[in-house]
């Protein structure tokens, strides 16, 4: 592999493999409006009026009434609902399943909320108590595709809630009608909103750390804890909040205030490392502004459903960044690029894998130009090898004026070095963007392709009895072919390209080390993601095999000659401001090695 191609990927795996450090995702901001809270988990107290004391369950005028409860459902998802509390019992999505039901062959939809494990309960400030919904009994009142819950108090007022759900879709409204308690209600009210995650992904470390609280700020502020898969995180929120959600690996639950704000709210992320089964628990504690309430400002809007870029950015505003779609500076690659890219791919090709050939192939014809400049500034380095190695046997071991001389040798010929490089620096976003898109693309999420039944996850051919350091305890066979890929286009380039004087390292051989780091990175990375660069890497290589029968190097020879000539002339070509740039050092390097030289030689005498 010639140097530029080596600069461009050792660029791009330290990239990768700094990314947690460099790229990782920002800590909880630290402002006026935000003050982080003990890893214990936040401090309710807080954010509670202190005025209201804790009492036991109010009693109701119909507490006799017998449990029942009521199912809302479309195509999509499927609601159960609860007269004792008016309260959600579970949530299910009816099209997506476990990873351990679809490996089973097992149709029972992915349940994403469980009042069983799960809790969403909303506390009012009536008469100075504290009133929780979910310990009334209510009378219920069922109108198409929506249902009210009605609860009359010992004082004779009526609490209401609603829910309603549309034909189709992941979003379920929600209602609170509290105006008959006029002045007996208090200031602020709670929502409580608990969840501990089920596994539902293959790879559990990396759905323990995927599972995170996010939010949204007022004027749009995008939040969320660490991404943190060991320990405790926790922060307190005084400012105003447009939407909660509870982010799993490929799902989320949201809460969305409509035509209001959360005042408050304190959320924590508990990862449970001994417990396979509550992998992690995800709390809010959110406070609203009853006065809302009376003003009727007391709809919200849930979302139960897939954590999928192109549903999700219609639900609200900023919605969408559930979706970790790529770093800031790639989410124009991603989102107008990729996105619809695959968009349209899924709408012709059903089968993943020739999905992924034709993204590459499609990419790869995209960024032909920039792979061609390329091989031809590798070719004019091939062409000037006899005369650098000719530089080399003449200076000897002195690297710094080899490299001195080479750089002269290349402004001599009107040769850019760094016009190989470049066209390779080009193309790292779409890489960078590739290996940040793939891992949170639900698209990839139980598409099976050849040996791997899941593209979204590692695939494993063997698993090990033992955990082999930075790799893991499995063997993923598009990881291996991905190696032998890279291996292959690196033995390629070793053998066209020319060796490097004056290096500090041996690029021939980073062409095979690289490749060797790079699977122990990609190990547990989803099959998908390896198989889409082991077929790019072979594309290169194709595409580099035609270019070398398109490129005539004794033309460039020729052409290399000519500005030679031209040069020592002093005109005809014309020289780029880099050439210029590079005489102009050279020149004041040769100055400054004279004067030192000088200097030396009246300090002997």
């Amino acid at each position: 592999m010639d140097r530029n191609s080596v600069t461009g990927i050792v660029l791009i795996l330290a990239m990768l493999l700094g990314y947690q450090y460099f790229f990782a995702p920002k800590e909880p901001i630290k402002s006026e409006t935000s003050v982080k809270a003990s890893s214990k988990g936040p401090k309710v107290d807080s954010l509670v009026s202190k005025a209201i004391p804790s009492v036991a369950k109010l009693d109701t005028a119909i507490a006799a009434i017998k449990e029942e409860t009521f199912v809302l459902e479309n195509k999509d998802i499927s609601v159960q609902l609860s007269n004792y509390g008016g309260k959600i019992v579970s949530v299910t999505l009816k099209n997506y399943e476990s990873y351990k039901n679809y490996n089973q062959g097992l149709k029972a939809g992915l349940k994403l909320f469980d009042a069983k494990k799960d809790q969403f309960d909303v506390e009012l400030p009536i008469s100075g108590k504290k009133v929780k919904l979910s310990d009334l009994m209510y009378q219920v009142n069922k109108s198409g595709e929506s249902i009210e819950f009605a609860s009359t108090l010992t004082n004779g007022k009526i609490i209401k809630q609603t829910y309603s759900l549309a034909k189709e879709g992941f979003e379920l409204n929600y209602a609170i009608d509290a105006k008959a308690l006029g002045s007996d209600l208090g200031a602020e009210y709670q929502i409580h909103w608990k969840e501990n995650i089920h596994q539902t992904e293959k790879d559990i470390a990396e759905e323990r750390k995927a599972t995170i609280n996010y939010l949204l700020h007022e004027d749009e502020e995008f939040d969320y804890l660490s991404e943190n898969p060991s320990a405790n995180e926790a922060e307190n929120i005084t400012s105003k909040l447009d939407w909660v959600t509870f982010k799993k690996k490929y799902f989320i639950a949201g809460l969305i205030p409509q035509g209001f704000q959360f005042q408050k709210a304190a959320l924590s992320s508990t990862p449970n490392l001994n417990d396979s089964l509550n992998i992690k628990t995800l709390d809010a504690n959110i406070v609203a502004s009853s006065q809302d309430l009376l003003q009727g400002k007391s709809s919200f809007k849930f979302y139960f459903g897939p954590n999928d870029y192109s549903i999700i950015k219609q639900v609200a505003p900023s919605f969408g960044k559930n979706v970790k779609l790529s770093y800031d500076f790639l989410l124009p690659i991603t989102r107008y690029v990729f996105v619809p890219l695959f968009d349209f791919l899924e709408s012709i090709v059903s089968n993943y894998g020739l999905l992924i050939v034709l993204l590459v192939l499609i990419i790869k014809t995209a960024l032909l130009p920039l792979t061609y400049k390329s091989y031809v500034s590798m070719a004019k380095t091939r062409i000037l090898a006899p005369e650098i190695a000719a530089i080399k046997e003449k200076i000897g071991d002195d690297a710094a004026r080899v490299q001195q001389e080479t750089m002269k040798l290349y402004g001599e010929v009107g040769v850019n070095p760094l016009s190989g490089c470049v066209p390779v620096l080009a193309t790292m976003p779409v890489l960078m963007a590739v290996f940040m898109l793939f891992p949170n693309l639900i698209n990839l999420r139980q598409e099976s392709f050849w040996w791997a039944n899941d593209l979204s996850t590692f695939d494993s051919v063997l698993d090990l009895p033992f955990a082999i350091p930075f790799y893991g305890s499995h063997v993923s066979l598009f990881c291996l072919l991905m190696t032998l890929s890279q291996l292959a286009y690196g033995y390629y380039n070793n053998q066209i390209t020319p060796d490097q004087p004056g290096q500090p390292i041996n690029m021939k051989m980073m062409a095979y080390v690289t490749p060797v780091i790079f699977m122990f990175v990609m190990n547990s990375f989803p099959a998908g993601l390896s198989f889409y660069y082991f077929v790019s890497n072979l594309v290169t290589i194709g595409q580099q095999l035609a270019i070398r029968k398109f490129v005539d190097e004794d033309k460039i020879k020729r052409l290399l000659d000519e500005n030679r000539k031209k040069i020592a002339a002093g005109g005809g070509a014309k020289k780029s401001r880099f050439s210029q740039y590079l005489q102009t050092q050279m020149k004041a390097i040769e100055e400054n090695q004279k004067d030192q030289k000088n200097n030396n030689t009246k300090k002997k005498k």
